[in-house]
């Protein structure tokens, strides 16, 4: 196998999970978000040399992921109908035990953010990226990765305002 194709298949074997599940959470569909991630991949492996050579070839498979996603969302007029809940654990880690009604109403707000806000908060907080990461990933700056987040964690937080949290999950003590 040449390196070039090599170096490609450790890429998509180390990121390919990763692409679906933040295709997961942006659409709630897993099928969908498997063949979002496969397109991805399929253009990241067009434009391999290049990408490898810029240094970080998974930030540029996510860009692609965010805008894919985005153009299925309106292509599916998702903000007109009622949004599917979204699994917080990805795609294929799918959990065992039924979810506690707090995580139902977040996915349920989650999906009802603007897709901007919702990819921010997504990008920032289930992937744990950085503001920078997250701007070059969507192409817009810093601060409005800043403002989008910001807004977004605080209309989850209104949407969410009367939820009863629980006490403890798994007999661990949930901080407020």
């Amino acid at each position: 196998m040449p390196l070039r194709d090599a170096a490609f298949h450790a890429f998509f074997e180390q990121h390919y999970a990763g692409l679906s599940g933040l295709a997961y959470l942006m659409t709630g569909e897993s099928a969908v978000a498997d063949d979002l991630a496969s397109d991805a991949l399929t253009e990241v492996w067009q434009h391999w040399d290049r990408v490898a050579a810029a240094g970080d070839p998974a930030a540029y498979a996510r860009g692609i992921v965010a805008n894919l996603t985005r153009r299925w969302i309106r292509r599916q007029g998702y903000a007109r109908r009622s949004l599917r809940l979204l699994d917080l654990t990805g795609g294929d880690q799918r959990r065992t035990q039924p979810d506690v009604p707090a995580v139902l109403d977040v996915r349920s707000a989650l999906a009802r953010l603007p897709h901007r806000r919702r990819a921010c908060v997504v990008l920032r907080y289930a992937f744990d990226l950085s503001e920078r990461e997250v701007a070059d990933i969507l192409g817009i700056s810093v601060g409005a990765v800043k403002s989008q987040t910001s807004r977004g964690a605080r209309q989850l937080a209104e949407m969410l305002h009367d939820v009863r949290w629980p006490d403890q999950i798994d007999g661990w003590e949930v901080a407020r």
